[in-house]
């Protein structure tokens, strides 16, 4: 039995896959934990509980140890009405779990998992009917479904008037039966789809059971900024992916997305659209209520008073070194593999173990599975890209299981755990440096988890790395590398890229990697980029200055015949509202006279026309563009690559000398 989607409505819902799909139902009384430091106070109200919702006494297993407490029949609502009658004294478990997961845990069911594999097996079949469905228009503006194109083994093209359109969509969808839908904008075309479909009096096929379920949009705050999720519309019974807006889609591909319900217990409905740290609290919901652990309602163990003094030493975050600006032959990068979780799971972390490192940790103990998995997997994508999209979904998953373990509400957080991570961190960065120094290597630069280093024997520094700290490492050789300055002259952490010993590109932090560069400016750089990867050494390099100043100057001057759509910028808004004239501000006020509702941190695409007042089109009425605005950016992005070609010049008129390396805690 492979199970497809699972959904709580009224009893649990189940969409298995045998020889066809079909639906089981499951009783399932809803109830959660209730502990209470002093039962005697509340008698009358556990009498009440007894009588009306069948609270038994019970005893729970809390990652602190046993504690006495009870069983109560009811949902949400009372457990909140429970919080205000105690004062807040009483402590909730189990009350927010979704129950089609608790369902799964305690029964032992794994979602998008045949009977007998393990759910941290990498190598898995996908028995299901995919079906590929685009859409012409713009979903946002209300657009009439004019023209759609649907692919399975073939593709077809359905066009015509917007009633039959929709008739032949759904007919399709009814007659193939796919199990899982690939949609661009899903989340946008489905609403519009449910509302068309219905006013025209046809069958909607788009679920395989009658009726839907919502996600509710929402704005909210991730490592310092403002993010947005869309409103959606769930299916019962198939699988809908938004292959446009869903990030874990874009990281991970179908293979990443299934791999996540495997772990979280969760339809892929929602680990489509579920951000990866909700999808790493999920993991560790379900692994707990597995466990017979009991996950808090609230996060409810205050943080202990501190001095300034420990605070000071313990609350730095990770170890930064900051390079000297400049290109740099036969490089080297060590890499650790998942610093921050391999440091939990090694060092036993966790907020039961801060005061008694003895017992073993309930954080490190779930994520060890999920960081051995992560291991394997990123050792078989080096020859079988199937597994890159599972290697990318666990890199991001334990990447913010460390941010959970700071973060106020998280179930299983605590702030004493986070800072003896990144302590931990800054210690093992600095034994590393010490390590290369003492082998003769030079080093150039590091940050947090990795570092550069130029000279011999560097397999010998890899184990003896490994050796001296216990986890594991990777290393990237470079044939060449350059580091860029940031606008005082000083190196930059996080702006570089090279030429890879097998010939390949790495950048981070170039306009070719940011979300707002325009197409235009990303596709010349990319070119040039292209053309520089084929030197492997300084001479090979420079050769090249005089061709690719000759490709800037031609994009330059082919600029103010560009199409307007190449030069959108795409802004994420931090507000709904902007005091100042911004071009962001601009922006809003078009999106809002075409009908279209903002809200904070939604991503919105537009042209500016006039840089001087800040005049700037949504990017579906975009005609016209500043032409010396853009010139602008991209002399911006030009001076990325020129930089290289000074740079090698520079060193070539001078002893070869590196600046000291300064550090940073951050």
């Amino acid at each position: 039995m492979w199970i497809l989607d699972a959904d709580y409505r009224g009893d649990i819902e189940l969409w298995v896959m045998e020889d066809r799909v079909r639906r089981i139902r499951e009783r399932y009384r809803p109830s959660f934990f209730l502990h209470l430091p002093d039962p005697h106070g509340h008698r009358d109200m556990l009498d009440e509980l007894a009588a009306r919702y069948d609270a038994e006494e019970c005893r729970l297993r809390t990652v602190y140890g046993l504690v006495d407490g009870y069983k109560v029949h009811a949902g949400r609502d009372v457990a909140e009405a429970i919080e205000r009658q105690s004062r807040f004294s009483a402590k909730l478990y189990n009350v927010d779990v979704r129950l089609e997961q608790r369902f799964l845990a305690e029964k032992g069911l794994t979602i998008c998992c045949g009977e007998g594999e393990s759910r941290f097996d990498a190598e898995f079949e996908m028995p299901f009917r995919r079906l590929e469905i685009d859409i012409d228009g713009n979903p946002t503006l209300d657009s009439d479904i004019s023209s759609v194109r649907i692919k399975e083994d073939s593709e077809r093209h359905l066009s015509g008037d917007e009633k039959t359109v929709l008739s032949d969509l759904f007919e399709m969808i009814g007659s193939l039966d796919p199990d899982i839908i690939l949609l661009p904008n899903a989340d946008y075309w489905t609403e519009l789809i449910l509302r068309k479909g219905r006013g025209y009096g046809l069958d909607v096929t788009l679920s395989r059971g009658r009726g839907f379920s919502r996600l509710e949009e929402r704005s909210y705050w991730s490592y310092g900024k403002v993010n947005y999720r869309a409103g959606a519309i769930v299916l019962r019974g198939r699988v809908l992916i938004d292959s446009m807006g869903s990030y874990n889609y874009h990281e991970g591909g179908l293979m990443g997305v299934l791999m996540a319900s495997r772990l979280t217990g969760l339809s892929a409905n929602l680990t489509s659209r579920f951000t990866p740290g909700t999808l790493v609290s999920s993991y560790e919901n379900y692994e707990a209520v597995r466990r017979g652990i009991a996950v808090p309602f609230r996060k409810s163990e205050p943080e202990g008073l501190r001095g300034f003094k420990e605070l000071r030493k313990a609350d730095r975050g990770g170890m930064t070194f900051q390079p000297e600006p400049g290109i740099y032959w036969k490089v080297h990068q060590l890499d650790f593999t998942s610093l921050y979780p391999s440091i939990t799971v090694k060092f036993n972390l966790s907020p039961e173990t801060i005061g008694s490192p003895d017992r073993r940790g309930f954080l490190s103990e779930v994520l060890e599975p999920l960081l051995a998995l992560r291991v394997k997997t990123k050792n078989l994508k080096k020859t079988d890209p199937r597994y890159s999209g599972i290697d990318s979904v666990l890199k991001w998953m334990l990447v913010t299981s460390f941010g959970y373990t700071g973060y106020r509400n998280a179930k299983f957080g605590s702030i004493q755990v986070h800072e003896r991570i990144t302590g931990t961190a800054r210690e093992i960065i600095m034994k590393t440096k010490e390590i290369a120094e003492g082998m003769g290597l030079e080093v150039l630069h590091g940050i947090v988890d990795c570092l550069w280093v130029k000279g011999n024997g560097i397999d010998d520094f890899k184990r003896e790395v490994e050796s001296a700290t216990g986890l594991l490492t990777e290393i990237e050789a470079y044939d060449w590398l350059v580091f860029l300055p940031m606008s005082d002259g000083a190196g930059a952490y996080n702006r570089y890229y090279g030429r890879l010993s097998d010939g390949s590109l790495k950048t981070r932090g170039m306009f070719r990697n940011r979300r707002d560069t325009p197409e235009y400016i990303r596709r010349m750089q990319q070119e040039m980029l292209d053309a520089m990867i084929e030197a492997g050494d300084p001479a090979a390099l420079l050769n090249l200055r005089e061709e690719i100043e000759r490709a800037f100057e031609e994009h330059r001057r082919k600029l103010r015949s560009a199409d307007a759509k190449d030069l959108v910028i795409n802004r994420r808004i931090g507000s709904d509202e902007y005091d100042r004239r911004c071009p962001q501000r601009s922006a809003l006020d078009e999106y809002r006279r075409s009908g279209v509702e903002i809200s904070p941190g939604m991503v919105i695409g537009y042209v500016v026309r006039d840089s001087k007042r800040w005049i700037v089109d949504a990017e579906w009425n975009a005609k016209e563009f500043d032409a010396a605005y853009y010139s602008g950016l991209l002399a911006k992005a030009w001076d990325e690559i020129k930089f290289t070609f000074d740079a090698i010049e520079k060193r070539s008129s001078e002893p070869s000398k590196i600046g000291s390396i300064r550090c940073f805690a951050r």
